[in-house]
């Protein structure tokens, strides 16, 4: 999760990195399914080791999809879809953030689903952390990310 419009080129470059890591797990990429920002750079990451895409996309069609979407769900739903996005994930990764990401995070912690910062500005780590310290971790790097999503799901296969 993170930035569509907005992602700055960090947020893209980590995007790119941690979406290509997750499909070096074997696992599927679920994002917001546009083609902008962060959630087109996680996508055309995992695609770039033949990873598996879901895009959950906003509107009523496939106008601004990513090209990386391999099974494109298509909601009509808007932001509302975030929680779609929450509840239909295992673990959260959050890479940049902006009101949107920001709602994805706190559906996320309300849920109590594993989320994590990855690069994230320590403000946003300590706020986001009165919220859902149990559920919450913080990364400094997409592999690191990875490794903590791994330990987090074998831990709890169930989440």
């Amino acid at each position: 999760m993170g930035p569509g419009e907005g992602a700055t080129n960090e947020d893209v470059r980590a995007a790119y990195e941690l979406g290509a890591l997750i499909a070096q797990e074997g696992w599927v990429l679920l994002t917001g399914g546009r083609a902008a920002g962060v959630m087109d750079a996680a996508g055309l990451g995992a695609k770039s080791v033949h990873g598996l895409v879901i895009g959950i996309l906003p509107g009523a069609g496939v106008e601004s999809m990513s090209a990386a979407v391999d099974i494109p769900i298509i909601t009509g739903m808007q932001e509302a879809r975030n929680n779609i996005n929450v509840l239909s994930s295992r673990v959260l990764f959050f890479v940049g953030m902006n009101a949107g990401t920001a709602s994805e995070l706190a559906l996320a912690l309300k849920s109590n689903r594993p989320a994590i910062l990855v690069n994230q500005d320590a403000q946003v780590v300590r706020f986001f952390s009165t919220f859902g310290a149990q559920v919450l971790k913080s990364a400094p790097d997409p592999a690191t990310a990875v490794q903590l999503a791994k330990e987090l799901l074998a831990g709890n296969p169930q989440s």
